[in-house]
This record gives C-alpha cells, sequence and structure tokens, in this order.
C-alpha cells in the first residue's frame, strides 16, 4: 500500500498532472454600463463580466474576477496581487511603459456629453469656460488636461464615471467626457434621457486614447498573453463575441 501511494504522490508530480493554477483577472466594482453592472443579488455582471467567463473559457484557464478599486488595478497587475486586467483598459503608450496588453477586444471613440441646448461642440472652443467632468487615472482625464486644461475649462476629476454622470444630471459640471459606449448607456437611461445629449466625438489622439482596449498583463508573461490572445481568438472566430455582444448593444463593438 505505501508503494502504490508513493507512485500515486508521483505522478501527481508529473508536470501537467496538476490542475491550472487560477488566473487573477481585475476589475472595479463601479457601475459602468453596459460592460460592468450590478445585478440582483449583488454582485456584478455586464458584458465585459461574460467576456472575461468566455475568453477565459474558450483558453481553457480556470480565471477567478477580483474587485478592486479602478486606480488600484495596475499597481495591483504590477505587484503580483492579480494576473490581468479586463476592465476597459485602453492600450495606450503610457501604460506600455508599465504593462504589457493582449490583443484588443473591442474599440471606442471618446466622445463628450452634455446637458440638452448647452451648445456645447467636442473641442476647446466649445469647452471654454466650462467644468468638465472625467474620472481619475483614465484616457479621458489625460487627454481633458492635455487638450481642455489650464484656460480652456475646469476639470473635475472624479473616482468613479457614475459619479461624473451623477453630476452632470445634478447641474454641477456642464459636460462629461468617457467611451461613447458607456455614454450611449447613460443615455437611455431615465436621468440620461431627460437630461442630457451626444455632443461628439473628441479629436483622435492615438498616443493618449490609444488603439483599442486589451487585456492588461505583466511584463514579460508571454504565456499568459498567448492565453488570452488564443481565447479573444476563438470567441471572435466561434460567433461567441457576436452572440454576447447583441444582448448589450446593436451593432459590433470590435471596431477596425
Amino acid at each position: 500500500m505505501k508503494k502504490i501511494a508513493l507512485a500515486l504522490a508521483a505522478a501527481l508530480m508529473i508536470p501537467g498532472a496538476a490542475m491550472a493554477e487560477t488566473v487573477k483577472v481585475g476589475v472595479a466594482p463601479e457601475p459602468y454600463p453596459p460592460f460592468v453592472v450590478p445585478d440582483a443579488s449583488g454582485g456584478w455582471a455586464g458584458w465585459e463580466i461574460d467576456m472575461i467567463h468566455a475568453v477565459c473559457k474558450a483558453a481553457e484557464m480556470d480565471c477567478e474576477i477580483v474587485f478592486l478599486a479602478w486606480d488600484g488595478l495596475i499597481p495591483a497587475l504590477t505587484t503580483n496581487q492579480i494576473d490581468a486586467i479586463m476592465n476597459s483598459l485602453s492600450i495606450t503608450e503610457d501604460r506600455l511603459q508599465v504593462i504589457d496588453f493582449s490583443d484588443k477586444y473591442y474599440n471606442t471613440p471618446a466622445v463628450i456629453v452634455a446637458a440638452k441646448g448647452a451648445n456645447i461642440t467636442p473641442d476647446a472652443e466649445g469647452l471654454k469656460g466650462k467644468i468638465l467632468g472625467v474620472q481619475t487615472s483614465t484616457i479621458h482625464a489625460t487627454y481633458a488636461e492635455k487638450y481642455f486644461g489650464d484656460s480652456v475649462a475646469e476639470i473635475k476629476v472624479y473616482q468613479t464615471q457614475d459619479e461624473a454622470n451623477q453630476d452632470l444630471v445634478a447641474g454641477r459640471i456642464d459636460a462629461t467626457q468617457a467611451d461613447s459606449i458607456a455614454m450611449d448607456g447613460f443615455l437611455q437611461s431615465a436621468d440620461g434621457q431627460a437630461c442630457c445629449e451626444l455632443m461628439g466625438a473628441v479629436a483622435d489622439d492615438p498616443a493618449i486614447l490609444g488603439s483599442g482596449v486589451g487585456v492588461g498583463l505583466r511584463k514579460g508573461d508571454e504565456a499568459l498573453k498567448a492565453k488570452f490572445n488564443e481565447g479573444i481568438a476563438k470567441v471572435l472566430a466561434d460567433g461567441t463575441y457576436d452572440e454576447i455582444s447583441k444582448k448589450y448593444f446593436s451593432s459590433s463593438i470590435y471596431g477596425e
């Protein structure tokens, strides 16, 4: 019996015989519809939550979603508290200095939303003298500071986009900048329909706005990067991506 037990133990030590380690995927627990939204059970649902499960399943990875504050996601990744970020994180030059990314899994322009009839345009002239709300540690905050800061507009920074939207509804800010798809969800809500309208997309700046949204990964983690790329490619090819997306969007959000 002892020999059998030893043989079984040795077999369990063979590479590949043990279960794969859990991949911890970071997501911020804040409303960002339709990507991340609170569900009836007190948890979180939405397009991005569904996509995490689909990509991990396609790549045969055992994934666990770990909820952390938005501005703590990259620090948590670089200090090994999580293994990946799948939370509408745009692939930008600045972020590529610190972390790596998978292939993109969606793309969306940056837009300005303001009160109905505000006569605001998505440029420096249209925002001059206005109060513009943006979420902290986002490409929109960086873009707003560069193009609309200083003598143009007052930039008000929020912990979450939902807080910026609430202040826009309340009239405490004149406009907000965010991803078009996320703002589309807001504009379809009761508050959004009552108060606000889309003023258009800001001028593109790939250095700041990036080249799409990807999975954030630690530098040098090529094996995990390959697995996420595999999963993304599979859900795009087998129709899973479109099947999930049509529950939330009227058209594809993958982009060019």
